[in-house]
């Protein structure tokens, strides 16, 4: 069987303790996997200044090479995987079978993470605001007629990641050409990733001790949090809460991400239904930037019909098949379960599947031993019912609808919001909230990103902190 073998510091080792990963549908082994207990986590991370200091060795210029060196051999070359070697599209396959990604959003999402890496000088730009990357080399210089000098806070960063979707990697590759090792603990069920990632980068040059990959148990997790000066954590609001007051650590959590209307755009909404659907339903609804919600101040079962109508034109597909757009859940229980959930809280009054009346039958389907749960939008008559600000691992979304003065007050944090409004006011009431992470004051759907922009919080602000600076530039 495949086996995929930690990297301590670049280096493969094969660990007594291992998990056996399986095919979505057959339920047939895929590969076996070594684990890292927290014990040797902490031991390794006591040694990390080492890669920092290697990566040193190079400048920033040098990394930002390696980069676009890394992004082409991710997405075509044939890497080390354990004791054999990885196609790009042995890649694809094997994260499709295990995640439930259909192969053409597998493949999406490969892409953008090599745009990420081959044009890492312009993700850095937009993460530094335009900062000379030779300062960073030499630790202080001259910016814009002023002298800056800034301060790396950790000698490694350390990312415990989910398995919903590849193009989350694309946000810690930054990282290396910021000379930061790193210390990654790969999602259950997509450990495909970031291992290739790291081979990738070391194929392209990068000094090898710079990865350490640690799949493990939640012990092994706290052990990467505890043990590297700045992190980043993924999961869900019961995984993340305990660790939102340690500066640390940068949460990325549920997005709650919304479509708003203001008064003078809820007349017109259907100009946007395809931008709606879009922000619901790319990448299978399972991005933290997907919407969940559509709050407008009229015309919401309107508008909730007519994403149902078009949600009903999405089918279940093979996970191989070209126009799939729906992910495969991990079991058939885990798709009832959550089915389950939502016809509970649809039990309290205030919500309406609006879907259900174009379905011909259950929210839960089957395709060829993979399970499905067929895109639902509900119309919520109550702001404070709980499907209002729901988030689900699939196309799901609530349209609430509520005065335009109560929208922000009302709706939550939300990660991205697209704000659909000439309003001056209103703009700048968006423009001005603190529960707004991403805004875009433009018709375009939450989904779209804009790779050099910050993405929940500022990868470089949390690696570098700007100090004074007094001497001889």
């Amino acid at each position: 069987m495949l086996h995929i073998p930690l990297l301590r510091a670049g280096k493969t080792y094969r660990s007594l303790s291992t998990s056996v990963l399986g095919h979505l549908s057959t339920g047939e082994p895929v590969a076996e996997i070594s684990q890292a207990n927290s014990g040797l986590i902490a031991r390794d991370l006591a040694e990390i200044a080492r890669a920092r200091r290697e990566l040193e060795s190079l400048t920033t210029r040098e990394l930002v090479e390696i980069s676009k060196k890394a992004g082409t051999l991710f997405a075509e070359a044939d890497l080390p995987l354990g004791d054999s070697t990885q196609s790009a599209d042995d890649y694809v396959l094997q994260t499709s079978v295990t995640t439930g990604l259909p192969q053409s959003m597998v493949r999406a999402n490969m892409a953008k993470a090599r745009f990420v890496l081959e044009e890492m000088e312009t993700v850095l730009g937009g993460l530094t605001r335009g900062l000379d990357l030779d300062i960073l080399d030499q630790g202080f210089g001259e910016q814009g007629g002023r002298m800056v000098s800034y301060r790396r806070e950790t000698d490694a960063l350390g990312a415990v990641l989910p398995s919903n979707s590849p193009g989350v990697h694309s946000l810690w590759l930054p990282a290396i050409p910021l000379k930061t090792a790193l210390a990654l603990r790969p999602g259950s069920r997509e450990p495909w990733t970031p291992f290739r990632l790291a081979q990738a980068f070391i194929a392209a040059g990068c000094p090898e001790s710079a990865f350490h990959y640690y799949p493990s148990d939640h012990a092994g997790a706290g052990q990467i949090l505890l043990r590297t000066g700045r992190s980043m954590l993924y999961g869900d609001r019961a995984t993340v809460d305990p660790w939102r007051s340690d500066p640390a650590v940068q949460i990325h959590g549920p997005g709650w991400s919304k479509v708003v209307f203001g008064n003078d755009a809820a007349g017109t909404w259907s100009d946007h239904l395809e931008l709606m659907v879009a922000s619901v339903a790319d990448n299978g609804g399972r991005s933290c930037i997907n919407a969940s919600g559509v709050w407008t101040p009229a015309n919401g079962r309107a508008i909730a019909d007519a994403i149902a109508r078009e949600f009903a034109e999405i089918e279940a597909l093979p996970l191989d098949h070209p126009e799939a757009r729906l992910a495969a859940f991990p079991s058939r229980k885990a798709a009832e379960s959550l089915s389950s959930v939502i016809d509970s809280q649809l039990a309290r009054s205030g919500a309406e599947d609006m879907t259900a009346r174009y379905r011909s039958g259950s929210r839960v389907t089957e395709v060829e031993g993979c399970w499905f749960l067929l895109p639902t939008v509900v119309y919520c008559e109550d702001p404070e019912h709980p499907l209002a600000s729901a988030e689900y691992l699939f196309p799901f979304a609530s349209v609430v609808e509520v005065p335009q003065n109560e929208i922000l007050d009302k709706m939550g944090p939300s990660l991205v919001v697209t704000g659909l409004t000439e309003d001056a006011e209103f703009r700048r009431d968006l423009l001005t909230s603190t529960h707004v992470e991403r805004l875009n004051l433009a018709p375009m759907p939450t989904s779209k990103v804009a790779w050099d922009q910050p993405h929940e919080g500022n990868l470089f602000e949390h690696l570098y902190r700007q100090r004074s600076y007094q001497g001889v530039a």
